[in-house]
């Protein structure tokens, strides 16, 4: 596989991560470059891992990988997206339990790093099944996606966080409105449809 081909894939991966930065930009009250940076590290570190999981585990495991991860990202996403509109909707929405889509913890980010990068773990498969004909260096291509995930998803931070300060509420809920799109787009995407 050569450089374009790894750099084209590492874009599109990164897409679904992007999205769902600008959506925490949106939803977080104050971006600074540590907590973009701190969105970018988990999303960018899925997207590098999910390939590298998807490599080793190889083609045993495919019809499995293939057959579910379109409900589970679904899920993830529609739960978030449906959280994040009902915590913006809420009248008792206090600093301290503000919406989970804009926290920044272990707990708010590990769901959306996941659903956001298994479908790089599919695109791990493909790079085992076609590693032996073209040499391809696994370590290079999962680095090169980590970090293109990483910088677009801390622009995205910062992207959503400009227009989220002056619409607080109604971005809350736009976001949560994307995350579900977003999971819609994958099923449907699966399905063929898109």
């Amino acid at each position: 596989m050569d450089f374009l081909t790894i750099l084209l894939t590492a874009v599109a991966l990164s897409m679904d991560a992007f999205a769902v930065s600008v959506c925490k930009g949106l939803s977080l009250k104050k971006v600074c470059l540590k907590s973009a940076g701190i969105v970018g590290l988990w999303f960018g570190g899925f997207q590098a891992l999910m390939p590298l999981i998807g490599y080793f585990v190889g083609v045993q495991f495919r019809s499995i990988v293939d057959a579910y991860t379109h409900w589970i990202a679904f899920a993830l996403l529609a739960i978030i997206g449906i959280n994040m509109i009902r915590e913006a909707l809420s009248e008792e929405e206090d600093q301290e339990t503000a919406c989970a889509c804009g926290a920044l913890s272990a707990k708010a980010m590990f769901p959306m790093a996941i659903a956001t990068s298994i479908d790089a773990l599919a695109v791990g498969v493909s790079f085992a099944m076609g590693e032996a004909g073209d040499g391809m260096n696994i370590f290079a291509a999962v680095a090169m996606i980590g970090v293109i995930t990483c910088l677009l998803s801390m622009i995205g931070v910062k992207m959503g966080s400009i227009f989220g300060a002056k619409y607080e509420k109604k971005a809350e809920i736009l976001g949560g409105v994307i995350l579900i799109l977003l999971g819609v787009k994958i099923l449907l995407e699966h399905f063929g449809v898109l």
